[in-house]
Protein backbone atom coordinates (compact mmCIF):
# COMPACT_ATOMS: atom_id res chain seq x y z
CA UNK A 1 0.00 0.00 0.00
CA UNK A 2 1.23 3.72 -0.81
CA UNK A 3 0.41 7.10 -0.46
CA UNK A 4 0.24 9.13 -3.91
CA UNK A 5 0.47 13.06 -3.31
CA UNK A 6 0.33 15.14 -6.79
CA UNK A 7 1.40 18.50 -6.87
CA UNK A 8 0.25 21.57 -8.73
CA UNK A 9 0.08 19.25 -11.82
CA UNK A 10 -0.27 21.30 -15.04
CA UNK A 11 0.26 19.94 -18.88
CA UNK A 12 -0.52 22.34 -21.89
CA UNK A 13 -0.52 22.11 -25.52
CA UNK A 14 1.12 24.56 -27.07
CA UNK A 15 -1.25 27.29 -26.07
CA UNK A 16 -4.05 25.35 -24.89
CA UNK A 17 -3.89 24.44 -20.94
CA UNK A 18 -5.20 21.12 -20.37
CA UNK A 19 -4.58 21.08 -16.53
CA UNK A 20 -4.47 24.12 -14.56
CA UNK A 21 -2.77 23.05 -11.50
CA UNK A 22 -4.16 20.01 -9.75
CA UNK A 23 -3.45 19.03 -5.70
CA UNK A 24 -4.01 15.93 -4.82
CA UNK A 25 -2.90 13.85 -1.48
CA UNK A 26 -4.20 10.20 -1.19
CA UNK A 27 -3.38 8.08 1.56
CA UNK A 28 -2.47 4.63 1.45
CA UNK A 29 -5.39 2.22 0.50
CA UNK A 30 -7.60 5.09 -0.80
CA UNK A 31 -10.22 4.59 -4.07
CA UNK A 32 -10.16 8.15 -5.44
CA UNK A 33 -12.45 8.45 -8.51
CA UNK A 34 -11.75 11.25 -10.76
CA UNK A 35 -15.54 12.29 -12.11
CA UNK A 36 -16.20 14.51 -15.22
CA UNK A 37 -17.23 14.65 -18.88
CA UNK A 38 -15.03 14.24 -21.62
CA UNK A 39 -12.24 16.55 -22.06
CA UNK A 40 -12.17 17.96 -18.34
CA UNK A 41 -8.64 16.40 -18.04
CA UNK A 42 -9.30 13.44 -16.19
CA UNK A 43 -7.61 11.05 -18.88
CA UNK A 44 -4.76 13.37 -18.70
CA UNK A 45 -3.85 13.53 -15.41
CA UNK A 46 -4.13 9.59 -15.33
CA UNK A 47 -1.64 9.37 -18.08
CA UNK A 48 0.69 11.53 -16.22
CA UNK A 49 0.37 9.36 -12.74
CA UNK A 50 1.11 6.79 -15.23
CA UNK A 51 3.71 8.01 -17.45
CA UNK A 52 2.57 7.64 -20.48
CA UNK A 53 2.98 11.86 -20.59
CA UNK A 54 5.09 14.16 -18.97
CA UNK A 55 3.21 17.14 -16.93
CA UNK A 56 4.44 21.13 -18.07
CA UNK A 57 4.95 21.12 -14.37
CA UNK A 58 4.32 20.21 -11.06
CA UNK A 59 5.49 16.89 -9.18
CA UNK A 60 3.60 13.52 -8.35
CA UNK A 61 5.22 11.13 -5.21
CA UNK A 62 4.54 8.00 -4.67
CA UNK A 63 5.85 7.42 -1.06
CA UNK A 64 7.60 10.74 -0.86
CA UNK A 65 9.68 9.41 -3.53
CA UNK A 66 9.31 11.79 -7.48
CA UNK A 67 7.88 9.86 -10.24
CA UNK A 68 8.40 12.49 -12.43
CA UNK A 69 10.83 11.45 -15.39
CA UNK A 70 10.77 7.72 -14.11
CA UNK A 71 9.77 5.26 -16.98
CA UNK A 72 6.72 3.80 -17.05
CA UNK A 73 8.21 -0.23 -15.95
CA UNK A 74 9.57 1.63 -12.94
CA UNK A 75 6.92 3.41 -11.29
CA UNK A 76 5.49 -0.15 -9.66
CA UNK A 77 1.99 1.02 -11.20
CA UNK A 78 -0.47 -1.40 -13.01
CA UNK A 79 -3.19 0.10 -15.21
CA UNK A 80 -6.51 -1.22 -16.57
CA UNK A 81 -7.88 0.50 -19.79
CA UNK A 82 -11.16 0.80 -21.41
CA UNK A 83 -10.31 -1.79 -24.21
CA UNK A 84 -9.15 -5.33 -22.47
CA UNK A 85 -5.88 -4.86 -24.94
CA UNK A 86 -5.41 -8.70 -24.39
CA UNK A 87 -3.39 -11.01 -26.71
CA UNK A 88 -5.75 -12.87 -28.53
CA UNK A 89 -3.31 -15.88 -29.36
CA UNK A 90 -2.67 -16.10 -25.53
CA UNK A 91 -4.90 -18.71 -22.92
CA UNK A 92 -6.29 -16.50 -19.90
CA UNK A 93 -3.45 -18.06 -18.08
CA UNK A 94 -0.99 -16.60 -19.98
CA UNK A 95 -2.00 -12.93 -20.44
CA UNK A 96 -2.76 -13.05 -16.61
CA UNK A 97 1.38 -13.75 -15.96
CA UNK A 98 2.42 -12.03 -19.15
CA UNK A 99 4.33 -9.10 -17.35
CA UNK A 100 5.46 -11.56 -14.52
CA UNK A 101 6.89 -13.75 -17.46
CA UNK A 102 8.65 -10.23 -19.17
CA UNK A 103 9.92 -9.88 -15.75
CA UNK A 104 11.82 -13.03 -15.98
CA UNK A 105 9.90 -14.25 -12.87
CA UNK A 106 10.25 -18.54 -12.44
CA UNK A 107 7.45 -20.37 -13.78
CA UNK A 108 6.71 -21.73 -10.49
CA UNK A 109 6.32 -18.80 -8.76
CA UNK A 110 4.10 -16.98 -12.04
CA UNK A 111 2.38 -20.09 -11.92
CA UNK A 112 1.30 -19.63 -8.56
CA UNK A 113 0.82 -16.22 -8.64
CA UNK A 114 -1.55 -16.49 -11.89
CA UNK A 115 -4.12 -19.56 -9.61
CA UNK A 116 -3.91 -17.21 -6.87
CA UNK A 117 -5.44 -13.93 -8.69
CA UNK A 118 -8.11 -16.18 -10.81
CA UNK A 119 -9.15 -17.54 -7.64
CA UNK A 120 -9.56 -13.62 -6.07
CA UNK A 121 -11.67 -12.41 -9.58
CA UNK A 122 -13.26 -16.35 -9.95
CA UNK A 123 -12.22 -17.44 -13.12
CA UNK A 124 -10.14 -20.13 -12.34
CA UNK A 125 -12.28 -22.32 -14.68
CA UNK A 126 -11.45 -20.19 -17.66
CA UNK A 127 -7.61 -20.18 -17.39
CA UNK A 128 -7.11 -22.37 -20.47
CA UNK A 129 -9.57 -20.56 -22.48
CA UNK A 130 -8.55 -17.49 -25.20
CA UNK A 131 -10.13 -14.28 -24.81
CA UNK A 132 -12.38 -15.25 -28.52
CA UNK A 133 -13.51 -17.52 -25.91
CA UNK A 134 -15.20 -15.14 -23.06
CA UNK A 135 -18.00 -12.95 -22.32
CA UNK A 136 -17.08 -8.85 -21.90
CA UNK A 137 -17.05 -9.27 -18.10
CA UNK A 138 -14.59 -12.29 -18.24
CA UNK A 139 -12.30 -10.56 -20.43
CA UNK A 140 -12.53 -7.18 -18.32
CA UNK A 141 -12.11 -9.39 -15.31
CA UNK A 142 -8.71 -11.18 -16.62
CA UNK A 143 -7.75 -7.28 -17.61
CA UNK A 144 -8.07 -6.81 -13.80
CA UNK A 145 -5.95 -10.16 -13.43
CA UNK A 146 -3.19 -9.11 -15.55
CA UNK A 147 -3.04 -5.77 -13.49
CA UNK A 148 -3.75 -7.62 -9.90
CA UNK A 149 -1.01 -10.03 -10.16
CA UNK A 150 1.87 -8.12 -10.08
CA UNK A 151 0.81 -6.87 -6.75
CA UNK A 152 1.78 -2.88 -7.30
CA UNK A 153 1.98 0.18 -5.21
CA UNK A 154 -1.04 1.97 -7.49
CA UNK A 155 -3.82 1.05 -9.61
CA UNK A 156 -5.13 3.30 -12.47
CA UNK A 157 -8.26 2.54 -14.01
CA UNK A 158 -9.75 4.52 -17.21
CA UNK A 159 -13.04 4.06 -17.59
CA UNK A 160 -12.68 -0.01 -17.45
CA UNK A 161 -16.58 -0.88 -17.51
CA UNK A 162 -17.43 1.32 -20.66
CA UNK A 163 -17.83 -1.73 -22.49
CA UNK A 164 -20.14 -3.39 -20.43
CA UNK A 165 -23.64 -3.79 -20.64
CA UNK A 166 -25.32 -1.86 -17.81
CA UNK A 167 -26.11 -5.18 -16.01
CA UNK A 168 -22.54 -6.67 -15.91
CA UNK A 169 -20.88 -3.23 -15.35
CA UNK A 170 -22.83 -3.63 -11.65
CA UNK A 171 -21.81 -6.52 -11.18
CA UNK A 172 -18.16 -5.51 -12.15
CA UNK A 173 -18.55 -2.06 -9.73
CA UNK A 174 -19.22 -4.59 -6.43
CA UNK A 175 -16.36 -6.58 -7.90
CA UNK A 176 -13.89 -3.79 -7.61
CA UNK A 177 -15.42 -2.83 -4.70
CA UNK A 178 -14.76 -6.42 -3.20
CA UNK A 179 -11.09 -6.52 -4.36
CA UNK A 180 -10.51 -3.22 -3.21
CA UNK A 181 -11.67 -4.15 0.01
CA UNK A 182 -9.98 -7.32 0.09
CA UNK A 183 -6.63 -6.05 -1.00
CA UNK A 184 -6.78 -2.72 0.01
CA UNK A 185 -4.32 -1.21 -2.72
CA UNK A 186 -3.96 2.64 -3.53
CA UNK A 187 -6.54 3.40 -6.95
CA UNK A 188 -7.02 5.98 -9.03
CA UNK A 189 -10.26 5.28 -11.40
CA UNK A 190 -11.50 7.68 -14.11
CA UNK A 191 -14.93 7.73 -15.09
CA UNK A 192 -17.84 10.08 -16.46
CA UNK A 193 -20.22 7.73 -14.78
CA UNK A 194 -21.38 9.65 -11.35
CA UNK A 195 -23.04 6.02 -10.25
CA UNK A 196 -19.60 4.30 -10.29
CA UNK A 197 -18.06 7.47 -8.89
CA UNK A 198 -20.28 7.28 -5.79
CA UNK A 199 -20.81 3.45 -5.51
CA UNK A 200 -16.89 2.80 -5.57
CA UNK A 201 -15.04 5.79 -4.25
CA UNK A 202 -13.52 6.76 -0.81
CA UNK A 203 -13.19 10.49 -2.52
CA UNK A 204 -14.07 11.97 -5.20
CA UNK A 205 -12.45 14.81 -7.36
CA UNK A 206 -15.39 16.29 -9.79
CA UNK A 207 -12.90 17.96 -12.59
CA UNK A 208 -14.04 20.51 -15.08
CA UNK A 209 -12.09 22.46 -17.83
CA UNK A 210 -8.85 21.17 -16.26
CA UNK A 211 -9.67 21.86 -12.47
CA UNK A 212 -10.92 20.23 -9.36
CA UNK A 213 -13.78 21.82 -8.70
CA UNK A 214 -14.38 19.75 -5.53
CA UNK A 215 -12.14 16.83 -3.67
CA UNK A 216 -13.98 15.15 -0.92
CA UNK A 217 -16.43 12.14 -0.03
CA UNK A 218 -19.33 11.06 -1.63
CA UNK A 219 -21.58 11.96 0.89
CA UNK A 220 -20.63 15.16 0.97
CA UNK A 221 -20.32 15.51 -2.67
CA UNK A 222 -23.97 14.22 -3.28
CA UNK A 223 -25.20 16.46 0.36
CA UNK A 224 -23.16 19.58 0.19
CA UNK A 225 -22.24 20.39 -4.14
CA UNK A 226 -19.79 23.50 -3.59
CA UNK A 227 -20.66 24.35 -7.18
CA UNK A 228 -23.62 24.52 -9.68
CA UNK A 229 -21.06 22.21 -11.79
CA UNK A 230 -20.67 19.38 -9.27
CA UNK A 231 -24.86 19.36 -8.10
CA UNK A 232 -26.22 19.06 -11.63
CA UNK A 233 -23.59 16.29 -12.56
CA UNK A 234 -24.27 14.37 -9.14
CA UNK A 235 -27.49 12.58 -8.90
CA UNK A 236 -30.10 10.85 -11.21
CA UNK A 237 -32.62 12.89 -11.83
CA UNK A 238 -29.88 15.83 -11.57
CA UNK A 239 -31.27 18.43 -9.12
CA UNK A 240 -33.42 20.88 -9.93
CA UNK A 241 -32.53 24.21 -10.17
CA UNK A 242 -34.41 26.96 -9.92
CA UNK A 243 -33.56 30.77 -10.47
CA UNK A 244 -34.70 33.54 -7.59
CA UNK A 245 -33.48 36.03 -5.98
CA UNK A 246 -32.84 37.00 -1.99
CA UNK A 247 -35.06 37.91 0.07
CA UNK A 248 -35.29 38.60 3.62
CA UNK A 249 -33.16 35.64 4.62
CA UNK A 250 -34.32 33.44 2.13
CA UNK A 251 -35.11 32.79 -1.68
CA UNK A 252 -37.84 34.05 -3.80
CA UNK A 253 -38.67 31.53 -6.62
CA UNK A 254 -38.62 33.24 -9.92
CA UNK A 255 -42.42 33.33 -11.76
CA UNK A 256 -43.80 32.18 -8.50
CA UNK A 257 -45.00 33.68 -4.95
CA UNK A 258 -42.96 31.55 -2.96
CA UNK A 259 -40.26 33.17 -0.48
CA UNK A 260 -38.39 30.23 0.65
CA UNK A 261 -36.88 30.65 4.38
CA UNK A 262 -33.06 28.89 4.26
CA UNK A 263 -30.92 29.30 6.68
CA UNK A 264 -27.35 30.89 6.50
CA UNK A 265 -28.46 33.46 3.95
CA UNK A 266 -29.33 36.23 6.64
CA UNK A 267 -26.14 38.35 5.38
CA UNK A 268 -27.12 38.23 1.51
CA UNK A 269 -28.47 41.87 0.28
CA UNK A 270 -31.86 41.60 -1.17
CA UNK A 271 -32.50 41.09 -4.66
CA UNK A 272 -29.31 39.22 -5.25
CA UNK A 273 -29.35 36.52 -8.01
CA UNK A 274 -29.82 33.01 -6.71
CA UNK A 275 -30.45 29.39 -7.75
CA UNK A 276 -32.22 27.10 -4.98
CA UNK A 277 -31.16 23.29 -5.72
CA UNK A 278 -33.57 20.66 -4.94
CA UNK A 279 -32.96 17.40 -4.72
CA UNK A 280 -35.76 15.27 -6.80
CA UNK A 281 -36.15 12.56 -3.80
CA UNK A 282 -36.16 15.69 -1.52
CA UNK A 283 -39.46 16.05 -2.48
CA UNK A 284 -42.77 14.73 -1.41
CA UNK A 285 -46.64 14.55 -1.67
CA UNK A 286 -46.56 14.56 2.71
CA UNK A 287 -47.26 18.03 3.31
CA UNK A 288 -44.65 18.35 5.22
CA UNK A 289 -42.33 20.91 4.49
CA UNK A 290 -41.99 23.97 2.03
CA UNK A 291 -45.69 23.72 0.40
CA UNK A 292 -44.92 23.69 -3.49
CA UNK A 293 -48.06 24.30 -5.75
CA UNK A 294 -46.89 22.60 -9.35
CA UNK A 295 -48.69 21.01 -12.38
CA UNK A 296 -48.12 17.89 -13.06
CA UNK A 297 -46.59 18.10 -17.16
CA UNK A 298 -45.49 14.40 -17.46
CA UNK A 299 -45.26 11.38 -15.20
CA UNK A 300 -42.65 8.41 -16.24
CA UNK A 301 -43.28 4.80 -13.57
CA UNK A 302 -39.35 3.50 -14.01
CA UNK A 303 -40.68 0.53 -11.77
CA UNK A 304 -39.67 1.50 -8.06
CA UNK A 305 -40.30 5.40 -8.38
CA UNK A 306 -42.98 7.93 -10.13
CA UNK A 307 -40.99 10.27 -11.74
CA UNK A 308 -42.88 13.38 -12.52
CA UNK A 309 -42.09 16.68 -14.42
CA UNK A 310 -44.25 19.37 -12.66
CA UNK A 311 -44.34 23.33 -13.79
CA UNK A 312 -43.63 25.63 -10.70
CA UNK A 313 -44.38 29.24 -11.88
CA UNK A 314 -42.52 29.48 -15.17
CA UNK A 315 -40.02 26.85 -14.12
CA UNK A 316 -40.05 22.82 -14.29
CA UNK A 317 -39.37 20.87 -11.53
CA UNK A 318 -38.46 17.10 -11.28
CA UNK A 319 -39.98 14.60 -8.33
CA UNK A 320 -39.42 10.91 -7.44
CA UNK A 321 -42.47 9.98 -5.68
CA UNK A 322 -43.48 6.49 -4.12
CA UNK A 323 -44.88 3.86 -6.94
CA UNK A 324 -47.83 3.75 -5.90
CA UNK A 325 -48.75 8.29 -6.10
CA UNK A 326 -51.66 8.45 -8.73
CA UNK A 327 -50.27 11.42 -10.65
CA UNK A 328 -51.26 12.07 -14.38
CA UNK A 329 -50.18 14.86 -16.94
CA UNK A 330 -52.07 18.06 -16.51
CA UNK A 331 -52.88 17.48 -12.42
CA UNK A 332 -52.60 19.97 -10.03
CA UNK A 333 -50.57 18.57 -7.45
CA UNK A 334 -49.13 19.83 -3.76
CA UNK A 335 -45.90 18.89 -3.39
CA UNK A 336 -43.73 19.45 -0.36
CA UNK A 337 -39.60 19.51 0.31
CA UNK A 338 -37.61 20.75 3.72
CA UNK A 339 -35.81 23.38 3.77
CA UNK A 340 -33.04 22.33 5.83
CA UNK A 341 -32.47 19.59 2.60
CA UNK A 342 -32.17 23.14 -0.30
CA UNK A 343 -29.01 23.71 -1.72
CA UNK A 344 -28.51 27.60 -2.73
CA UNK A 345 -25.31 28.79 -4.72
CA UNK A 346 -24.86 32.53 -5.93
CA UNK A 347 -25.71 32.92 -10.06
CA UNK A 348 -22.75 34.68 -10.92
CA UNK A 349 -19.82 33.20 -9.23
CA UNK A 350 -22.02 29.70 -8.91
CA UNK A 351 -20.37 28.88 -5.52
CA UNK A 352 -22.49 27.25 -2.76
CA UNK A 353 -23.80 29.86 -0.65
CA UNK A 354 -25.68 28.03 2.74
Amino acid sequence: MSTLTISAIRKSYGTVETLKGIDVALESGEFLVLLGASGCGKSTLLNIIAGLAEPTSGDIRIDERSIIGVHPKDRDIAMVFQSYALYPNLTVHRNIGFGLEMRKVDKATRDRAVHETAKLLQIENLLERKPGQLSGGQRQRVAIGRALVRNPKIFLFDEPLSNLDAKLRMEMRTELKRLHQLTKTTVVYVTHDQIEAMTLATRIAVMRNGRIEQLDTPETIYNRPATLYVATFVGAPPMNLLAGAADRGGVRIDGTDIAVPVPGLESVPPGRRLVLGIRPEAIGTSGQGLPLAARCEVAELTGPELVVTAIIGSQRLVATLPASTKIKPGDEIALSADPALFHVFDAETEQRLN
